[in-house]
């Protein structure tokens, strides 16, 4: 198994995941006979749960964790709506 970052894992064909930390994305690379790619899921105990639903590139897998990781929260505000505005 290779690693690369603290934020992730990646094993590679052949390979197993030796350790892991709940909640840790890892990268499983698929065989080339189903295709390729890799999936990538967060780790739990007992269970891989797919962070998308679909094989990814290495390259489109690391795009989406920056994305998520400089993901700006949304400043949401309640605004109270007025009875007497008119439809039209």
């Amino acid at each position: 198994m290779a690693g690369s970052d603290s934020n992730y894992q990646v094993v590679y064909r052949g390979e197993s995941l030796t350790d892991y930390a709940p909640g840790g994305l890892v990268f499983f690379q698929r065989p080339k006979e189903n295709g390729g790619g890799f999936w990538l899921g967060r780790t739990y105990d007992g269970v891989f749960w797919l962070e998308i639903p679909a094989p990814v590139s290495l390259s489109q897998g690391l795009l989406y964790l920056q994305a998520v990781k400089n993901s700006v929260p949304a400043d949401v505000k309640y605004i109270s709506l007025n009875n007497n505005l008119s439809l039209f």
